[in-house]
C-alpha cells in the first residue's frame, strides 16, 4: 500500500516532469521562431545592402543641383503643416525663345531682384558687373512674367541645402529655350568649394554652359564644385523665408525632393537701382 508519503512525492516527481516538458516545448518553439526572425532578418539586410548600393551608384550625381528630373515624392507618416499661403491666382506663361536676349542693361549700375513668394518676399541683390549675361536673361525674363506663378520644385536637406526654382513645368526639365554662359565661377564668395549661406546661382545639366531658367537658393552653407554661377545674394529677410521652408522639409524623406512647403513665385521683378 502507497503511503501518503509515497503518494505526495509520486504528485511532485510528476509535476517537475511537466514542468520540465513545458519549459522544454518553450524552448524549442522559441529556437525556432528565432531561427525564423534570424532568417528574416537576414533577407532584409541582404536586401537593404543591395538597394543602399545601387541607390549609391545611381545617385552619384545628386550634387548637380541642375539634374534634368526633379525626385519622385513618396507618403510622409506625419507631414508637417504648411507655412506658406495660398498662391495667387494666375497661370503660368507657356514662353520660349530661340536665342539669348540682347544685352539691355547697365552693366555699370545696380540691380536687384524681387520674388514674391506664397512663403514671403525674397530680396536679392544681384552681381551685374560679374554675371552680366545672367543678370540680363533674368532683367528679361522677369519683364516678360516668365517666373510668375511656378513653383520651386526641389529642396535638398542633406549633404547640399538649396531651394530650386526657375523651372515653368515645375519638373526640372524646363527652361526658356536658350543657354547661358557660365559666369563668375571665381567668385570671392566661393571659398574652400563651398557656396555660402545666401547665395543665389545658376543650376546646369552637369555640362559648361548650359544655364537656363533654372537657379537654386542656398540656406545653409553647401559643400559644391564651382560649376554654378553666382549671381546675386539673398538679404536677410529673405535667408529666413527660405530656413522656414527648408523647415518644413522635402516630400521623400531621403533629403531630395519638392518641398512640402507650397513654394510658388506669385511675382518676380528686377529693378534697376
Amino acid at each position: 500500500m502507497v503511503s501518503q508519503e509515497q503518494r505526495r512525492r509520486q504528485l511532485a516527481r510528476e509535476k517537475f516532469l511537466r514542468q520540465q516538458q513545458r519549459r522544454t516545448s518553450a524552448r524549442r518553439k522559441s529556437r525556432m521562431r528565432n531561427s525564423v526572425i534570424a532568417s528574416v532578418l537576414g533577407v532584409i539586410v541582404i536586401g537593404s545592402v543591395a538597394l543602399y548600393t545601387t541607390g549609391v551608384l545611381k545617385n552619384d550625381d545628386k550634387a548637380n543641383v541642375g539634374s534634368d528630373t526633379t525626385p519622385s515624392a513618396a507618403p510622409s507618416a506625419s507631414k508637417p503643416a504648411d507655412p506658406c499661403g495660398k498662391p495667387a491666382a494666375g497661370k503660368v506663361a507657356k514662353l520660349s525663345w530661340k536665342k539669348e536676349p540682347a544685352m539691355s542693361i547697365d552693366t555699370s549700375a545696380d540691380y536687384t531682384m524681387k520674388l514674391a513668394t506664397t512663403c514671403g518676399d525674397i530680396g536679392i541683390a544681384l552681381k551685374t558687373a560679374a554675371a552680366p549675361h545672367t543678370v540680363n536673361s533674368f532683367d528679361f525674363l522677369a519683364s516678360k512674367g516668365y517666373f510668375d506663378h511656378t513653383k520651386c520644385h526641389r529642396l535638398t536637406t542633406n549633404g547640399i541645402y538649396v531651394l530650386q526654382c526657375g523651372d515653368p513645368t515645375g519638373t526640372g526639365s524646363g527652361g526658356p529655350g536658350y543657354t547661358l554662359p557660365d559666369e563668375n565661377l571665381k567668385d570671392k564668395s566661393l571659398k574652400g568649394g563651398v557656396y555660402p549661406a545666401g547665395t543665389i546661382a545658376m543650376a546646369n545639366t552637369g555640362q559648361k554652359h548650359t544655364g537656363g531658367s533654372q537657379f537654386f537658393l542656398v540656406y545653409q552653407d553647401s559643400q559644391l564644385p564651382p560649376s554654378y554661377a553666382p549671381f546675386g545674394t539673398v538679404d536677410a529677410a529673405g535667408l529666413k523665408v527660405l530656413k522656414k521652408i527648408a523647415a518644413a522639409g522635402e516630400s521623400t524623406g531621403a533629403g531630395d525632393g519638392a518641398p512640402n512647403a507650397t513654394v510658388v513665385i506669385n511675382k518676380a521683378t528686377v529693378t534697376k537701382s
